[in-house]
């Protein structure tokens, strides 16, 4: 999900915390997604370097992602399905922005996989998509930003293991991806490839 300052977030087996415009990261980093340059795991938070002034952070597996307050992306960790939005799938232990990025106000990061929220309602997918998470109607992965087919004016996202999904301003609530235990609510168990809306 998309973070406010001073919230705090746990993925996979690493934590990243938010506070005053820094953001901290503790507990596995074999893939660099503690975001410190190295790969040697912490019991105690050690600050990200490189980007300042921060608004919202998410992680996932083994990745995280940073907004900072011009709207820009910046990606670190694990990139092997390219859940770092680089145009690579190399794995990266200090943040890199993503250069097709701005005017972001959110971010959420799944397993494997990322979203971005533009301050226009467009809602923006990275990585990981054989269960179709990416909502751009494929089950191909990207490595770098795709659009969400059919969604406009939302106002939040959030990302499970492998699937998707974001609210919209009139209060009706969209997902996709994988739906193996019903987890899009639409009444199915079938996954999606584009946004289905909930509770249909």
């Amino acid at each position: 999900p998309s973070t406010t300052p001073g919230n705090s977030l746990t993925a996979s087996a690493h934590s990243l915390v938010l506070d005053n415009g820094k953001a901290w990261a503790w507990g596995a980093d074999r893939n660099g997604q503690l975001g410190d340059g190295g790969s040697t795991d912490s019991r105690i938070p050690l600050a990200i370097g490189g980007v300042d002034n921060i608004i919202a952070i998410a992680s996932g597996g083994s990745h995280s992602l940073a907004v900072t307050a011009d709207g820009k992306v910046w990606a670190w960790g694990a990139n092997a399905s390219g859940q770092l939005g680089t145009g690579t799938n190399a794995d990266s232990a200090v943040p890199i922005e993503i250069a097709t990025l701005s005017g972001i106000t959110a971010v959420a990061a799944g397993e494997d996989h990322s979203l971005a929220l533009s301050s226009d309602g467009r809602v923006w997918a990275w990585g990981e998509n054989s269960s179709g998470q990416l909502g751009d109607g494929t089950t191909v992965n990207s490595n770098s930003p795709v659009r969400v087919e059919s969604l406009t004016d939302i106002v939040a996202v959030a990302a499970g293991k492998v699937h998707s999904m974001a609210l919209a301003r009139d209060g009706t609530l969209w997902s996709w991806g994988g739906n193996y235990n019903g987890q899009l609510g639409d009444g199915t168990v079938a996954n999606a490839t584009r946004p289905v809306r909930v509770g249909r």
